[in-house]
């Protein structure tokens, strides 16, 4: 099963070396590693040609914004199943890919999601926000609910099927994107109890209040487009649905450590369940 995995860029020299790695270090081997650079004015185009012997495609030329430059990725990718890792991202494990391909194949699955860290972009050992997932029910979107779409990967033949991301959603494209496979379409998708991706914070979505008024407004059309029910109602909810992902009181103050390994390190507890170092973990 051939994963194609897509980053897209635009002077991102302080992070993709990073990104890169991460998909090197996979113990999965058949990858096909796709990146599309906007024309960096940066070190990132020099990045890039370092790693050409590991690269299946690239691209690099003006774009209409993130979602528009993934489109191109996804134009290009041959693989059975694609996934977005973005340039500031990086995996969580250096099998992390290896346990998507198990999941698809065990579960004959359309789609698979996991768990999805945030870290601080200024000092990204501390962990400031654990987006936990839960397992897969249509239902949860009625609620404002959604994957953490870094962790999405999905079958490629249903995105021949049911189209691209519609690059007009700007921030809320991803959300608009997984409601149209899974709520609309009915598409299946199985939950992944793994943390796959660690995220730097100062997403395109993330932000001041007049910029999450704007994307939750996006939210509310992206709703109405595919038939989720209450869309104005959900809208409010969904924002809301993420509250615990934050720590609380003092707390969200104190310094969370990453190990510096490439994968989170998890401490065995006696009864055989598992949990993270050094991270308060919400659900």
């Amino acid at each position: 099963m051939k994963v194609s995995i897509i980053t897209v860029c635009l002077n991102s020299e302080k992070t993709l070396p990073d990104c890169i790695q991460s998909v090197r270090n996979q113990s999965y081997q058949d990858i096909e590693y796709i990146l599309v650079d906007g024309r960096s004015s940066d070190a990132t185009i020099s990045i890039i040609n370092k790693n050409l012997d590991f690269i299946s495609h690239f691209i690099c030329e003006p774009d209409r914004g993130m979602y528009d430059a993934i489109n191109k990725g996804l134009k290009l990718a041959s693989g059975d199943i694609v996934g977005i890792l973005n340039s500031d991202d990086v995996f969580a494990g250096n099998d992390a890919v290896e346990k998507i391909v198990k999941c698809f194949k065990e579960h004959e699955t359309d789609a698979v999601y996991g768990d999805l860290v945030y870290t601080d972009a200024a000092t990204p050992d501390k962990i400031v926000r654990y987006w936990k997932s839960k397992p897969y029910k249509r239902a949860h979107f009625l609620w404002g609910w959604m994957p953490a779409h870094p962790t999405f990967y999905i079958r490629r033949d249903l995105i021949m099927k049911y189209g691209y991301y519609e690059n007009h959603f700007y921030t809320a494209a991803d959300y608009e994107f997984m409601a149209r496979y899974l709520f609309k379409h009915k598409c299946s998708a199985t939950y992944l109890e793994e943390i796959l991706v660690n995220m730097h914070t100062g997403g395109l979505s993330n932000g001041n209040l007049k910029r999450r008024l704007r994307a939750n407004r996006r939210d509310y059309l992206a709703m109405k487009k595919n038939n989720i029910p209450f869309a104005f109602i959900v809208s409010i909810l969904k924002p809301l649905s993420k509250l615990h992902q934050y720590k609380n009181s003092l707390l969200a103050q104190a310094s969370r450590t990453l190990t510096r390994k490439p994968a989170i390190k998890y401490l065995e507890l006696e009864q055989g369940s598992r949990q993270l170092e050094n991270v308060e973990v919400l659900t």
